[in-house]
């Protein structure tokens, strides 16, 4: 996403696109369906324990690790084989998410560098920090032409400005930009997708749209498929207006769907309380 131009808040820009109004208003209540629960009334902690568990499981099976919730609820080993590693660090970040938020909005990039050095779990020199001209990316699962390292600087600075300095942008806006420029970008060597989607959680809770973390989206891109996810991925790498509109839509549509399942989660709890 381009950063500069004659729009003062591009971001606010991208929120008058056609359609993306009603994702947003879509958006809104479907996460008040869920905050309106009367379980969440009395039980919020344990849905948001479970939303970050089936989060984390949603993340992880988009980075190729497609485990069975039970299976990831069972584990306690995460250290044997690539896939089991793509889910600990996957739950290493949702854990770590919950505690950058006053961070974000000050040093979006600071965090950033945290959550890879959290998904990475090692001590190499390039975690951490904007991978470097001919250093391997460690991304598969995404086969978009890859930026160089300047471009990587330059758009990262340019986003981090973004967020620094605010705006009137809804936050689902803001969190399908932070994320989707992110996957364009791929700017760390491992981990790019998990951490692009931490980052997304960090924008839909710290905004205040999404307080206690209830509403998972990675849950809603699992469920609407890699297939789906990489094509909207396309329509923002694009820079069209109707491809950010169909990238903002299909992070819109993950947000509900990730709010749906909490909400089954709270039906499940009150149909136990009773």
């Amino acid at each position: 996403m381009s950063t500069t131009g004659a729009t003062a808040d591009p971001l606010a820009a991208l929120g008058a696109l056609p359609g993306v109004a009603e994702s947003v208003e879509s958006v809104r209540k479907a996460v008040d369906r869920v905050y309106g629960h009367r379980i969440m009334r009395r039980r919020s902690n344990a849905i948001t324990s479970e939303a970050a568990l089936r989060g984390a499981r949603g993340s992880a099976a988009l980075s190729g690790a497609d485990w069975a919730l039970e299976e990831v609820r069972r584990r306690t080993d995460f250290s044997g084989d690539d896939e089991a590693r793509i889910v600990g660090a996957a739950l290493r970040l949702t854990a770590e998410a919950g505690q950058l938020l006053s961070i974000w909005r000050q040093s979006p990039l600071r965090v950033l560098a945290r959550l890879h050095l959290v998904a990475a779990a090692t001590n190499g020199p390039e975690v951490g920090r904007p991978r470097q001209d001919g250093e391997p990316i460690d991304e598969s699962v995404v086969e978009l032409p890859l930026p160089s390292a300047a471009e990587v600087n330059g758009r990262l600075e340019g986003l981090s400005e973004l967020i620094i300095a605010g705006g009137s942008a809804p936050a689902l806006v803001t969190a399908a930009v932070v994320h989707g420029e992110l996957m364009a970008l791929r700017p760390f060597t491992s981990h790019n997708g998990l951490v692009a989607r931490a980052a997304e959680r960090i924008v839909l809770v710290g905004s205040g749209l999404d307080p206690k973390s209830v509403c998972p989206s990675e849950v809603g891109y699992a469920e609407l498929g890699r297939a789906a996810y990489l094509a909207a991925l396309d329509g923002y790498v694009s820079g069209t207006p109707e491809g950010m509109a169909a990238w903002i839509a299909h992070c819109g549509k993950a947000v509900e769907l990730g709010a749906r399942e909490s909400t089954a989660v709270c039906e499940a709890l009150q149909r136990g309380a009773a």
